[in-house]
């Protein structure tokens, strides 16, 4: 038991995917695992532990922007020896090549401020994902003929951001999709040594302003989180 994660030791497995919204993770962890479970409640972030062709997985909510996300990656890190650690979450694209419905896998992911920016200083670090999880996500969709972009995102210290000069150069520069964690997920898993990935499912569109209605978002979500599962144990 830590802080905020209620689980008893054992409780969680070595694979934890994590989607922001706690009850994605419940819906997730009730169509994706077997046997899956209620381990943790605590403060309503919901983490469910089961598992997926016989491999144990945790499904555990990190809440929204990368201060909550920290809190839960160190805690399943730090007190629970999570070793793969799987963002499942949406993003708004950023280029006119990347479609509603479509994946992004992260390779990179850029951002203004994180949790972990006092560390580094002046330094501008540049997080990443493990090149084995991106290699195998990459695969996996490539399997089921899933439309997937590789490269870089951009994660957002805010929700309503009032930068559209800044929105511009990362468009011209290539960003596909904006979120709002991946970067200092990647942080963590390097300072710990672990392997972390962000598989994001474009919701909207900052470009054409296309949003996906709240029912088609899960439907979509689906090829995201079986994408998830099968790079965690190619």
């Amino acid at each position: 038991m830590s802080i905020h994660i209620g689980a008893k030791p054992g409780d969680i497995a070595e694979t934890v995917l994590l989607p922001g919204d706690p009850r994605r993770a419940k819906w997730a962890a009730e169509t994706f695992l077997q046997d899956a479970r209620l381990v943790n409640e605590v403060r309503g972030m919901l983490g469910y532990t089961g598992t997926w062709n016989g491999h144990p997985v945790t499904i555990h909510g990190s809440g929204m922007g990368m201060p909550s996300l920290s809190i839960y990656v160190n805690e399943l890190i730090r007190d629970y020896d999570a070793k793969t650690l799987i963002r499942i979450g949406s993003c708004g694209a950023m280029q006119k090549s990347v479609k509603l419905r479509d994946v992004v896998l992260a390779m990179t992911a850029s951002t203004m401020s994180t949790p972990s920016r006092g560390i580094f200083r002046e330094l501008s670090y540049a997080p990443v994902a493990d090149w084995s999880l991106l290699r195998a996500a990459a695969a996996a969709a490539e399997s089921r003929d899933i439309a997937t972009h590789v490269g870089g995102i951009y994660s957002s210290d805010v929700f309503y951001d009032e930068r559209p000069d800044l929105n511009d150069q990362m468009m011209r520069h290539g960003i596909l999709a904006v979120e709002m964690e991946a970067a200092e997920l990647y942080t963590l898993a390097a300072r710990y040594g672990r392997r972390a990935l962000a598989v994001l499912t474009v919701s909207d569109h900052l470009v054409t302003e296309e949003a996906l209605p709240s029912e088609d978002r899960e439907r979509s979500f689906g090829d995201m989180v079986e994408i998830a599962l099968t790079a965690a144990f190619a």
